[in-house]
């Protein structure tokens, strides 16, 4: 939770700027995972940004960070209220160097690494991820980690 709270303060300028809101929901009895803090960090930065780079115009940006834990693992999703992605891209957004197609947002920058990184990371520390999302309501990415053991 520490993790994510600090992640979540680097964000608190742009989104005043853009009147938009972090909500979270730490709700994990349990959050202590065996991971590199570097890496953690950089992995919940990277969705938090896509969830504000890939949001609707005129529309300021919700992201929803919420945890969860059972005996065995860590869960959090992060939701937004963004632009959202069809199937296709959806099946691809995974894949290095994957940029999705974004119309005409030409404020979008990137070499198409971040969600490699990401996958790359949680499987490195023995967890898995899923997204999720609906064409023009936004996305939700669910990153489930194994809790340290006692």
């Amino acid at each position: 939770h520490d993790v994510i709270k600090e992640v979540v303060d680097n964000f608190t300028l742009q989104l005043e700027d853009r009147k938009g809101k972090v909500e979270l929901a730490l709700h994990a009895q349990n959050d202590t995972i065996d991971a590199d803090e570097v890496h953690l960090s950089n992995l919940v930065n990277n969705l938090v940004d896509n969830a504000l780079k890939y949001s609707r115009e005129n529309t300021p940006p919700v992201v929803k960070l919420t945890t969860q834990s059972n005996g065995k693992k860590f869960s959090l999703k992060i939701e937004d209220n963004g632009i959202g992605m069809n199937r296709d891209t959806l099946k691809k957004i995974f894949e290095r160097f994957y940029r999705a197609h974004t119309g005409n947002i030409h404020n979008v920058k990137g070499f198409g690494l971040g969600l490699s990184y990401v996958k790359t990371m949680v499987e490195a520390h023995d967890g898995d991820i899923k997204a999720e999302s609906i064409l023009g309501k936004g996305s939700t990415f669910t990153v489930d980690l194994p809790l340290k053991k006692a």
